[in-house]
């Protein structure tokens, strides 16, 4: 079952001679339960690309649909509260409150959205990530890795639709690096969640299940 798509997706930036194609056309389809990455350079397109599918920017032209709807039809707080509740994001500098402790900071989404948090499987998702005796821990007492373990319970933590990663071990060395990407895959096929990893680094998106590569705005292998 498609869970991501996007229809000739464009995003541009500037005019005339300035105009700047960060997006240029992009088709997309990703299936529920599919751990994707999507590898390009410097530039390429693929942070923006990420942003669009998660509703963080809106686009010049084409469709985003996450879980059957079309996400740039909705008005600015519906897209909010359906990003809260069918997207979770795992970027490179964690996000982590620094005056929550761990089990605080995984369940702020579910409180800001006046849910109530699955405590079982918060717990559980703790417990596969390592984070179970970490639980009262404030951010400044943890490791880069066990930070960036936080940051992906809580993107679970809600079971959204999708987990969109940018560059989640962009501050990581490279065994961390290792270790934080095999409990991302480990806990998406435990609890059969999509994800789409963007990333710059090819041997990490080799641990997905499909590699797309991105250039100059344009999919150009992997679709």
């Amino acid at each position: 079952m498609e869970i991501l798509k996007t229809k000739n997706l464009k995003k541009y930036y500037g005019s005339g001679e300035n105009l700047v194609k960060a997006l240029d056309g992009v088709n997309l389809s990703v299936e529920e339960g599919e751990f994707v990455s999507v590898v390009g350079t410097s530039g390429s397109g693929k942070s923006t690309l990420l942003h669009m599918l998660g509703g963080l920017d809106y686009a010049t032209s084409g469709d985003v649909t996450v879980a059957g709807k079309e996400i740039f039809k909705l008005n600015e707080t519906d897209l909010t509260i359906f990003r809260r509740r069918n997207i979770g994001f795992v970027f490179q500098n964690y996000n982590l409150v620094p005056i929550l402790n761990v089990y605080e900071n995984i369940i702020l989404p579910m409180e800001l959205d006046g849910e109530r948090p699955d405590k079982d499987f918060v717990w559980e998702v703790m417990e596969i990530l390592g984070l179970d005796k970490k639980k009262n821990n404030l951010p400044n007492q943890l490791s880069g890795g066990q930070q960036q373990r936080v940051a992906i319970a809580r993107a679970l933590a809600s079971k959204p639709a999708i987990i969109l990663a940018d560059e989640p071990t962009g501050n990581l060395d490279s065994k961390t690096s290792q270790e934080v990407l095999g409990l991302l895959k480990l806990t998406g096929e435990q609890f059969g969640q999509t994800m789409v990893m963007i990333t710059h680094n090819e041997a990490m998106a080799q641990l997905s299940d499909r590699v797309i590569r991105i250039e100059d705005g344009r999919i150009v292998g992997g679709q």
